[in-house]
């Protein structure tokens, strides 16, 4: 028997959970989780952020590995300041990336302090 375990979610578990900063302000919610089909990994996630019952919302590409996941509280944790999020790249639920280049990811993750490689 194996003695190391790998805690597993599935991805619609996921989405809709709200995403808290380390502080427990609320950022938003988990909208999607977008899969790399080349490596399998999950490239990035989607954070809905700044609108009022889904209206306004603007959209966010984070890397996956931003986030860490509190199962006890059910809360995606990202430690970012609301004020990163303000200015950061997004788009709207309307005009969603529809190729996502290797230029685009770099930018999306040099934003956020880490690099897609």
């Amino acid at each position: 028997m194996e003695s190391n375990s790998v805690n597993l979610l599935s991805a619609g578990s996921l989405k809709g959970t709200d995403v808290v900063n380390k502080a427990g302000e609320n950022l938003g919610e988990l909208e999607e989780l977008m899969v790399d089909l080349s490596n399998g990994r999950v490239a990035y996630a989607v954070l809905s952020f700044g609108g009022f019952m889904g209206l306004g919302d603007k959209l966010f590409a984070i890397p996956w590995n931003a986030f860490s996941v509190d199962q006890h509280r059910e809360e995606i944790v990202l430690n970012v300041d609301k004020e990163v999020l303000k200015n950061a790249p997004g788009f709207d639920k309307d005009n969603w990336p529809q190729v996502a280049t290797s230029a685009w990811l770099n930018n999306v993750y040099s934003h956020y302090g880490y690099s897609y490689s």
